[in-house]
């Protein structure tokens, strides 16, 4: 099931699961949204055109972060006149995650776990810059578990040849 919502002047097609990235929401980070500017619905009953909005159609969804844009550079010249000024802006924007979609009879749910891990917090783990914190509790556990399920193995002891200390 997918849907057609509009926020922030724009459209965008969803599905559940779908993440997304919007004009700014109000909101903390976890927190779920209900976005009811459901303009078309489509499923297994076939697709449903609103006029202009579905009446009882709404897409839920949760708050993942909120955060600058990229940054967009305005150039202004006036030629011959030494004229020349630059400036810069950041928009900020939503990124949410589509849990759910319910609307014309039907309903379309997403079964997986939501993460707050921001966009920063991804792209230093993918260069290996940031500790990974639930990998750490997992290999603590697991020596832990090795040695109760398995006796521990004792050394044999080393026996040295005298050819071998008289050539050292």
């Amino acid at each position: 099931m997918y849907a057609v919502i509009k926020t922030g002047g724009k459209q965008y097609r969803v599905q559940p699961g779908d993440t997304i990235v919007v004009e700014k929401l109000a909101g903390e980070a976890g927190d779920v949204l209900s976005l009811g500017s459901v303009l078309m619905l489509g499923g297994d009953k076939g697709v449903t055109v609103g006029a202009p909005l579905i009446d009882g159609a709404s897409v839920a969804a949760t708050l993942i972060e909120t955060r600058k844009g990229e940054k967009i550079k305005i150039f202004k010249k006036t030629r011959r006149q030494g004229y020349r000024r630059t400036n810069g802006h950041r928009q900020m924007e939503s990124v949410l995650r589509i849990t759910g979609i319910e609307g014309a009879g039907e309903k379309a749910k997403w079964d997986g776990k939501v993460e707050l891990m921001t966009k920063a917090e991804i792209n230093a783990r993918a260069r290996g810059l940031a500790p990974r914190v639930e990998a750490a509790p997992v290999e603590a556990e697991a020596p832990k578990a090795a040695a109760k399920k398995a006796p521990a193995k004792k050394a044999a002891p080393k026996t040295e040849t005298a050819a071998s200390t008289d050539e050292a």
